[in-house]
């Protein structure tokens, strides 16, 4: 089972970055990219980045989306905490968005991550072939 590993490295109410890879069972690097979150607001639900730990995650189809995408299973009183494309944090409702890098794209003072669409096509490519993985998410 492969494993995705968030390392947050900024994190205030409005937002929260850092940086996503995917490892292999060997430990071996298959991906990275910039992630994206919401800010902490205590994991207050649609609004806050959930809380450091490991997860579950599972690949399911999203109607809201119309695609197949990850999910974190486990998170306390949340739920549809998923991986999709955005490229800014306010676009997430308490989910992750991948990104090439990091970029005021918007002038508002705040990080974004840019070619969203393009960095989910990798994560997915990186993780083909499985269902499930696990997620560890830290701050550092």
């Amino acid at each position: 089972m492969k494993t995705v590993i968030i390392n947050r490295d900024f994190q205030d109410d409005k937002q929260s970055l850092g940086v996503c890879y995917v490892k292999d069972v060997h430990g071996n690097v298959l991906f990275k990219s910039e992630s994206i979150e919401r800010g902490w607001l205590d994991n207050e639900r649609n609004v806050s980045c959930y809380p450091t730990g490991a997860y579950k995650l599972v690949l399911e189809y999203s109607p809201r989306f119309k695609q197949d995408l990850w999910e974190l299973k486990g998170v306390p009183g949340r739920s549809e905490c998923k991986f999709h494309a955005a490229n800014y944090a306010r676009q997430l409702n308490g989910c992750t968005a991948l990104g090439q890098r990091r970029a005021d794209i918007d002038g508002d003072g705040y990080y974004d991550v840019t070619s969203s669409r393009d960095t989910m096509a990798k994560f997915h490519k990186a993780l083909d072939g499985e269902k499930e993985a696990i997620l560890i998410v830290n701050n550092i």
